[in-house]
């Protein structure tokens, strides 16, 4: 993993129950582009706000009942403010890409939405080669409105310095209560 990444151990009791790894979001990915909704500027701009789940591994041990969705869920309601606090900025969207050997069940059980296949090429020291292996694109949302942030026409307070947690300036109480 190189650039911006978290690595995370889920554990219970003190065993280690499953890894999971983040970093940059995938240059490139139509199926994803054309669903946030984004220009090339924005893109460029607001492609740091989305963290790719590059790794996510159960280890072998007894078996839980819904440990990876659960696994799944628990690390996406800490990975915006792991990455704010760690980073300097949030996530509010997270990506991931699935081998056509493995159906997604996890994911969709965890809230993810399948978007489509890659064309089946991948990107190694800056250049693109074919590799034959279209993958499933999936993406969660981090926050109910990240979508429609990542293509505003304008940077939304998220975006600026100090993060998500500037006060909401399309509601504003006066002095008087009103």
């Amino acid at each position: 993993m190189v650039g911006e990444s978290l690595k995370y151990v889920a554990e219970q009791d003190g065993s280690w129950l499953a890894l999971l790894g983040w970093g940059a979001a995938a240059f490139k990915c139509g199926p994803r582009d054309r669903w946030i909704g984004w220009t090339q500027s924005q893109q460029w701009q607001r492609l740091r706000f989305i963290a790719n789940n590059l790794r996510f591994l159960i280890l072998p041990g007894p078996r839980r009942p819904n440990l990876a969705s659960k696994v799944l869920g628990a690390n996406l309601r800490r990975l915006s403010s792991d990455w704010q606090e760690i980073f300097g900025h949030p996530i509010v969207l997270a990506e991931t890409f699935i081998d056509p050997d493995f159906a997604g069940t996890c994911y969709r059980a965890a809230g993810w939405q399948e978007l489509g296949m890659t064309q089946g090429y991948g990107r190694n020291g800056g250049r693109y080669h074919y590799h034959g292996r279209p993958k499933s694109i999936w993406v969660r949302p981090l926050h109910r409105r990240g979508r429609e942030w990542l293509a505003a026409p304008f940077d939304v307070p998220a975006f600026q310095p100090g993060g998500p947690y500037l006060p909401d300036l399309n509601y504003v109480l006066d002095s008087r209560g009103g």
